[in-house]
């Protein structure tokens, strides 16, 4: 046997012999507890396998091989989120095709993962891009447009004017295309909806009870953003029209100045006078090249033009100017707001420009507030003046006083809003799930919807509608597949990239695009948009349970078995989005009594970020990224106990190629004492006994709480007293390796096997358990002197008796030392470590 650590020799060696056992397996119905481990799985780039998954899929690993051997039934999955623009964007610029691409990068990936000792359930394994998956994608979009939420509507869009497509959200950054850097615009285009906002309170509301971070809980409620607050309504001078405006502190209404409303408002060409139809026309036109972020940035200079007409403040008589305004956007509240400057620091910015009245109305409990130099914006805690009765009432008192006074006045009504949106759900890009939707210009005209076909209504008569999105946009003529026919494949083009019109590539393939309108059998038009990249991440979790199954997203028995997931690890970028899309499908199959629960995990973990040796973000400009390919020397049990060492899981941390040194070192010293003469003999030190058992407690504890970081620090210390102390008995020597197992894998079936000369595989062994009373830590007396006089004595646990902060603070708690502190001031404390500690007063 080899004297020195070989790593390279180990690894190749274990990985032939583990690829001939196969994965590990997660049984259906197995009669032991099930647990359900999942890692968010990722997008096969070009560039293979980098840092961020090898520390996101080892945190996981480590705990998921320790529920095995545990006894659990453990379901460990993993997939290829390889649908949308990152795909398709590397084909475009190296001209191999997606399909091709995605094969070629999964493979790559599966490799180097298995070479990371990533033990998933690879016969569980998905592609968001298979047929026989996204079958089941449009299968669920299918339903979401049958009960009523999905729907079809002019909405604002990104397009850049050089490479002449549409952009997704994600694909502009900075306000600039992502593939040729040129100014993006804005433009309105009809594109496929999800009426998420339908299911806000539910996805605010279950918040409560699930295991997520406190953080991860507010990003989730910031999104969705309820507020509850009034719909006040407003006269329009001389007009027969109304509007409505949405308000939280209908308080200060008494100071409304101005009204704004947002450029694309219907009902701005009814409110604009003649003389101002030219300036109103150039300022829309200008507005809408514009993003919803540029234009709702505080800093953000605010402009507008006044359209001639004037609202009525029923409050206060006065006639309030009303102006368009690109900082008021359509989809927020009822897209028109009333300006009340003195206490909104946007308003005051737009008053102030345009020499706008400012009226306050709350002020401080003491003191004043110079309005000329800003908004009172803390009016929570402010008193009400210059509002006839509301006048001298704390403001969150005059608040409800003045909601009572206007719903009783039929001027307005108690309602929520939220900041949440409908979700965009079309892309016009090639590389996605079809969207299994066929458009007939016969019945458009007709005016028939689905809901007014025979199928149609014999669906209405049975299921209550969840939604209602058939009563928005324009649904007349677009009728849903036939599920048997599902699934709407991906044609195979040569020519995928973005057309001059803004279309799908999907536009151009007359073959695939017409064909027969399912009501009328006439000449009818597929959706040639696809479907994002969130659309399959949605529901991957449940394909996980079923993989192959034929007749159903997954089996309902196995879905209730596996379901829901016991713990998702995942990154920080998808706390928001991926997490609420995924939650809100999952709710709505829920509704349809698919699946278990109201909610898909029990529990979700967060990871932080590993940055370049340079303490920046790992960049290709910086020349700063790491790869799992870097460290070939060291190899992956290194790779895999050095991501694990360098911190808490959730932190950032940067890479350090001498702490990568200094674990592969921990690793060498392992092997070297597995091969030293006389460290494993018939029976243990006594001494190293007891501090096995009170590893296997720490390591046991650690674990569980993905403190992975001080449960290596632990072992290291082990190791430490086993090379000063003595010797391990064969079984002893083993717990160690069971211990190390869940880290370093190879390493540890090394020792198992060729030096322990136990049984094939240690990974299949039970987790170690540790004797209560072995475990229990020795204690050591401290003695506590006052200026060198014995006044008490404390018992600490030997591993605390060297941390001279806890000391103190204990020794300062006992009766008769505080006594005698308390006569002087403590200047200076003589710390002896595990003896004694002395104040001198």
């Amino acid at each position: 046997m080899a004297k020195n650590y070989d790593p390279q020799t180990i690894e190749e060696k274990w990985l032939g012999l583990w690829e001939k056992q196969g994965p590990p397996r997660a049984i259906d119905f197995a009669k032991k507890p099930k647990f359900y481990a999942l890692v968010e799985f990722p997008y096969p780039s070009g560039e293979g396998l980098h840092i961020g998954h090898a520390f996101t899929g080892t945190i996981l690993d480590i705990f998921a091989r320790k529920k095995r051997m545990e006894g659990l039934n453990v379901l460990y999955p993993m997939g290829w989120d390889a649908f949308g623009l990152p795909t398709e964007n590397y084909a475009i610029r190296t001209g191999v095709h997606p399909a091709i691409a995605t094969k070629k990068n999964t493979t790559q990936f599966r490799e180097q993962m298995k070479r990371l000792a990533l033990a998933y359930n690879w016969d569980r394994e998905i592609d968001t891009t298979h047929p026989q998956y996204y079958r089941w994608t449009q299968w669920i979009f299918l339903q979401l447009f049958k009960y009523g939420l999905a729907y079809k509507k002019e909405t604002p869009v990104g397009w850049c004017p050089d490479c002449k497509i549409i952009l997704a959200n994600e694909e502009i950054v900075g306000g600039k295309c992502e593939r040729c850097g040129h100014q993006a615009e804005y433009r309105q285009q009809k594109q496929w909806l999800l009426e998420i906002t339908k299911y806000a309170d539910r996805l605010a509301d279950d918040l409560e009870g699930i295991d997520y971070p406190d953080y991860v809980v507010a990003s989730q409620r910031n999104w969705i953003g309820r507020t509850k607050g009034i719909e006040i309504d407003y006269p329009v001078v001389g007009s027969q029209l109304t509007f409505s405006c949405y308000s939280t502190r209908p308080d200060t209404n008494f100071g409304a100045t101005f009204v704004v409303v947002a450029p694309e408002h219907p009902l701005v060409s009814q409110l604009t006078t003649r003389g101002n139809e030219k300036a109103v026309k150039a300022y829309v036109g200008q507005a809408r090249k514009k993003s919803e972020l540029e234009r709702v940035e505080l800093e953000k200079e605010k402009t507008g033009v006044f359209t001639g007409s004037y609202a009525l403040n029923r409050l206060t008589g006065k006639k309030m100017p009303i102006w368009v305004a690109d900082f008021v956007v359509l989809t927020a509240g009822t897209g028109i707001v009333v300006g009340v400057p003195a206490h909104d620091e946007r308003d005051w910015q737009f008053g102030r420009r345009y020499r706008l009245e400012m009226i306050p109305v709350v002020k401080p409990q003491k003191g004043g507030w110079d309005y000329s130099k800003g908004a009172y914006t803390e009016i929570d805690e402010g008193v009400v003046f210059n509002s006839d009765f509301l006048n001298g009432l704390p403001a969150l008192e005059a608040k409800e006083r003045i909601t009572d006074y206007l719903v009783k006045k039929g001027w307005g009504r108690r309602t929520k809003n939220y900041h949440l949106r409908d979700w965009i759900f079309s892309r016009q890009h090639y590389w996605g799930e079809p969207i299994p939707m066929i458009f007939c210009s016969e019945c458009h005209k007709k005016g028939i919807t689905w809901w007014e076909t025979k199928e149609g209504k014999k669906f209405l008569s049975k299921n209550k509608l969840i939604g209602t999105s058939q009563k928005k946009g324009d649904l007349t003529g677009w009728f849903p597949v036939d599920e048997e026919d599902l699934p709407v494949e991906l044609p195979k083009v040569e020519k995928y990239q973005p057309t001059d019109t803004g279309e799908s590539p999907l536009a151009n393939i007359k073959s695939w695009v017409e064909t027969k309108c399912p009501e009328c059998g006439g000449a009818a038009r597929r959706e040639t948009d696809t479907m994002p990249n969130w659309a399959g991440s949605s529901w991957y979790f449940l394909r996980y349970c079923g993989p192959t199954d034929q007749k159903a997203l997954a089996e309902r028995k196995k879905l209730d078995y596996w379901l829901p997931v016991d713990l998702y690890l995942g990154g920080a970028e998808h706390t928001t989005l991926h997490l609420l899309y995924s939650r809100f499908w999952y709710k709505f199959l829920y509704d349809l009594g698919l699946v278990p629960g109201k909610e898909p995990y029990v529990a979700r973990r967060q990871h932080g970020v590993i940055l370049g040796e340079d303490g920046y973000r790992m960049s290709k400009s910086r020349g700063n990224v790491i790869v799992p390919g870097d460290v070939k020397k060291f190899r992956a049990d290194t790779l895999r106990i050095y991501l694990m060492f360098m911190g808490p899981y959730e932190s950032t941390m940067p890479w350090s190629t001498k702490g990568l040194e200094g674990c592969y070192r921990f690793l060498a010293r392992v092997w070297r004492i597995y091969h030293q003469k006389g460290k494993i003999v018939g029976k243990s030190n006594n001494e190293l006994v007891g501090e096995l058992h009170r590893l296997v407690k720490k390591i046991s504890e650690d674990i569980e709480a993905f403190k992975h970081n001080t449960a290596i620090a632990a072992m290291m210390e082990f190791l430490n007293s086993w090379s000063a102390k003595g010797a391990l008995s064969k079984s002893d020597a083993g717990i160690f390796l069971q211990l190390l197992a869940p880290f370093a894998p190879f390493l540890a079936e090394e020792l198992w096997v060729e030096v322990l000369g136990n049984k094939f595989s240690l990974h299949q062994q039970l987790w170690p358990k540790y004797e209560e009373k072995l475990a229990e830590e020795e204690k050591v007396t401290i003695i506590i002197q006052v200026n060198g006089k014995v006044r008490g004595q404390i018992e600490v646990k030997s591993q605390a008796s060297n941390l001279k902060s806890e000391i103190e603070k204990l020794a300062k708690k006992e009766k008769n030392v505080a006594k005698f502190l308390e006569k002087g001031k403590i200047k200076k404390v003589v710390f002896v470590p595990g003896r004694l500690v002395n104040f001198v007063v």
